[in-house]
């Protein structure tokens, strides 16, 4: 019986990971709507946001050890940001543009997974943008995504 690739695996490597979120952000700091929000990023992140991505995909560790961030330490990034739902739709074109012009893979089980967590992913960063204080403990386990569902309901705090 064959094992079932992670999400990870079945995309690539944390090299994929890397290429995709540099050519997004670059789409993303020329941007009218997003170029505002993101001018002001750190040096870091586009390697703190493969590495996330990555890691939630299956792939190393390398967002919790290496960059020394948590889920809890992502989610507070959002905090007060005020994000709001034109933004969070840019987002997503944008990196879905970029996934297609990159050759990521498109099969219909791979593509659904990836969309289903961009999706969940960016509305939770909205609904968190909102807030004055991280609702997440840091003992929060990072996110875990795979071929599947998200598993019920979002439930806030």
């Amino acid at each position: 019986m064959n094992k079932i690739p992670t999400l990870y695996e079945w995309a690539g490597d944390v090299k994929t990971f890397e290429a995709l979120f540099t050519a997004f952000y670059e789409k993303v700091l020329k941007d009218e709507l997003l170029g505002e929000v993101f001018k002001n990023m750190s040096p870091e992140h586009i390697k703190h946001v493969s590495h996330f991505v990555a890691e939630v995909f299956g792939g190393p560790a390398l967002y919790t050890s290496e960059d020394g961030g948590s889920h809890a330490a992502m989610i507070g990034k959002h905090i007060g940001k005020m994000l709001t739902e034109e933004k969070r739709q840019r987002w997503v074109q944008l990196l879905m543009q970029t996934a297609d012009e990159l050759g990521l893979k498109s099969d219909p089980e791979f593509r659904s997974a990836f969309v289903g967590y961009i999706e969940w992913g960016t509305r939770i960063a909205v609904i968190n943008s909102v807030l004055k204080v991280n609702p997440m403990e840091k003992s929060q386990p990072m996110p875990k995504w795979g071929w599947g569902e998200t598993g019920g309901p979002y439930i806030p705090g």
